[in-house]
């Protein structure tokens, strides 16, 4: 699909307007969108980034709800000296010890944009992933065995435990 502007470059930017319940669509490239701000929303500056570190109140410092005011102290990386104002203004870590480094502040974020989750349950490949596959059910019925436990009811807890007891001796076996 070329740019509908120029109809010479590939559209890379595709945008939908609606506006009255009217749906309009514009495909142009990146070179026409700089050109056109009218648009797009900030027009040179504009990023994915941008864009949802502006829905996401990213830019924002987190504060605590006792204090009200910001926090003096700057939080930066030791490994690379990133600072949490600098990330949230670029997008992107220094380093892998930033993600140590700025935990605190990732967090919230991380259980706001994942719905109140903050560790990765993702896919596992179904030709090479048999072992995590296992090793991810034997964690649901330990997970299980915990609410049972809670809830006292033990002759079920109990099934589960030997349930999972099973599974392991044929993981420990297949390995």
């Amino acid at each position: 699909m070329y740019c509908q502007e120029c109809q010479q470059r590939p559209a890379t930017l595709h945008f939908t307007k609606i506006i009255n319940g009217k749906k309009n669509e514009f495909h142009i490239c990146e070179q026409c969108a700089k050109e056109k701000g009218d648009l797009i929303p900030g027009s040179n500056s504009f990023s994915i980034h941008n864009l949802l570190s502006g829905l996401l109140n990213f830019d924002q410092p987190l504060s605590d709800s006792n204090n009200p005011q910001p926090d003096k102290q700057v939080t930066q990386c030791d490994q690379c000296g990133l600072s949490y104002t600098k990330f949230a203004k670029i997008g992107r870590f220094g380093c892998p010890d930033c993600y140590k480094t700025f935990e605190s502040k990732l967090t919230p974020m991380f259980k706001r944009i994942h719905g109140g989750n903050t560790s990765h349950t993702g896919k596992i490949p179904k030709r090479i992933g048999s072992e995590l596959i296992e090793r991810k059910k034997i964690d649901q019925f330990k997970q299980k065995l915990q609410q049972l436990i809670i809830q006292e009811e033990f002759e079920e807890a109990a099934k589960v435990r030997d349930q999972i007891r099973m599974m392991e001796k044929r993981f420990e076996g297949g390995s």
